[in-house]
């Protein structure tokens, strides 16, 4: 990114840091206008009739932030007629948004708005969120902390498989809604979740339900020329994860904990390594 006049003279200092928690007020403002830009005056007049009402795109997702989002009775969304007052219902979105919610729900807003719009929407959004040096971006829809364009690329092929592997999305985007969720994250199980999508794929491509990873590791680098460190490296964190030495037994008498990175860590690992064994195949 270019730096700015004020910064190649040394005046001020360009962002170096990471935004991991909090929100600055360029980014506040960033996120409120791609919300207004391409939601809220992007949506078309046209309607769609409900029970012998009409609603315009805009309405529609208000009655949705009004039901899902903030959870508030419907007759609480202004209207003029029996028909949803859009100006007076943004301009307490907006109240809300700058004047009352907290970072996270800052965030958390920015995600429910988003996570159903079309991919090139959210890639949008990601750029301005790496121009603003935020740790967050969006990934099949979730807002997550990933650090480098590198890593969002193998967790986003790893979802992007063939359907063949269902299973495999399935506990992808398992640990990353674990991992992601601000209010209540599991590390722990998004862990397990992340080696059980390399354990799962596996099982698909020998065609037997009933192996573990470990066996099937051994037959696949026989099968497929995997090195056998590579194997060995997968085995081991197989291990780490087991009923006898880690996360989905261990840790619950050692005491011990694991955090954001260790799960940051499995779920693009995992990722890549699916990547890597989907060449093989």
């Amino acid at each position: 990114m270019k730096l700015r006049f004020s910064d190649r003279i040394g005046f001020t200092k360009p962002k170096t840091e990471l935004i991991k928690e909090g929100l600055s007020p360029e980014m506040v403002n960033t996120i409120w206008t791609l919300i207004h830009e391409m939601l809220l005056e992007a949506k078309s007049n046209e309607v769609e009739h409900y029970r012998g009402e009409k609603y315009s795109d805009l309405t529609k997702l208000f009655r949705k932030l009004w039901i899902n989002f903030f959870k508030r009775p419907i007759d609480n969304l202004p209207t003029n007629y029996n028909q949803v007052n859009e100006v007076a219902a943004k301009r307490n979105l907006r109240e809300w948004f700058f004047e009352q919610a907290q970072w996270h729900e800052q965030l958390n807003l920015f995600e429910f708005l988003f996570e159903d719009e079309d991919k090139k929407l959210q890639e949008v959004c990601n750029d301005f969120l790496k121009t603003e040096y935020s740790a967050y971006r969006f990934i099949d829809g979730v807002l997550t902390e990933i650090n480098s364009k590198e890593e969002i690329i193998e967790i986003e092929n790893a979802l992007n498989i063939s359907d063949k592997f269902k299973p495999v999305k399935t506990h992808l985007a398992s640990a990353l809604h674990l991992l992601s969720d601000k209010t209540k994250p599991d590390y722990r199980n998004s862990i397990k979740e992340s080696i059980s999508a390399v354990e799962s794929f596996c099982k698909i491509i020998l065609e037997n339900n009933n192996t573990t990873l470990g066996k099937a590791l051994s037959q696949i680098e026989k099968k497929h020329a995997i090195p056998v460190s590579l194997k060995n490296a997968f085995s081991s964190l197989y291990g780490y994860t087991s009923e006898e030495a880690g996360i989905r037994h261990a840790l619950l008498e050692n005491g011990t904990t694991v955090g954001l990175d260790e799960a940051r860590f499995m779920l693009i690992t995992c990722s890549a390594f699916i990547n890597y064994l989907m060449t093989k195949i």
